[in-house]
């Protein structure tokens, strides 16, 4: 509760509450919380590095590590943010200002300029369904509806 992440849970526990008394002493049981990671938090550490079962490193180390994975993933993705930030937001916002700009102004006015004329288009071919096929289907019909049919089983 009021953490900024999820901390590694471990067979001994949390290492910011851990279940074992030499540690809890260590760490004085008060709550820690990582300003550095609160805006990145796509990947946790167990995901990334996970012990299996039965295998477990030594508290130090573990604690160590994550906080070394926590600290590089939040100042690598602020400096890849400074570097590639303000480029990428321009390239992104040139790509959706045509994408808008051809949807607007190019894709929307054509479908609306299709429907208007199919519209034309359907009611032509409406015409000349009903006046050449309609009647002709009809006389077929006509024609065949006197056949009676009528299924015998012999044994």
């Amino acid at each position: 509760q009021g953490f900024l992440y999820k901390a590694p849970i471990r067979e001994q526990g949390n290492i910011y509450k851990p279940n074992n008394k030499m540690m809890a002493d260590e760490l004085s049981e008060k709550a820690v919380h990582d300003v550095h990671t609160k805006e990145i938090d796509l990947i946790d550490f167990e995901d990334v590095i996970a012990e299996p079962e039965g295998t477990h490193s030594f508290d130090g180390i573990w604690k160590a590590s994550f906080t070394t994975f926590t600290v590089t993933k939040y100042w690598f993705y602020r400096l890849l943010s400074a570097i590639f930030g303000i480029p990428m937001a321009l390239i992104w916002g040139i790509y959706f200002a045509i994408l808008s700009f051809l949807h607007i102004w190019a894709v929307v006015p054509c479908i609306r300029s299709y429907l208007i004329e199919i519209q034309c288009i359907s009611r032509v071919y409406s015409i000349c369904i009903h006046t050449f096929c309609d009647p002709l289907f009809e006389a077929i019909g006509k024609m065949f509806s006197s056949i009676r049919a009528t299924v015998r089983k012999e044994i």
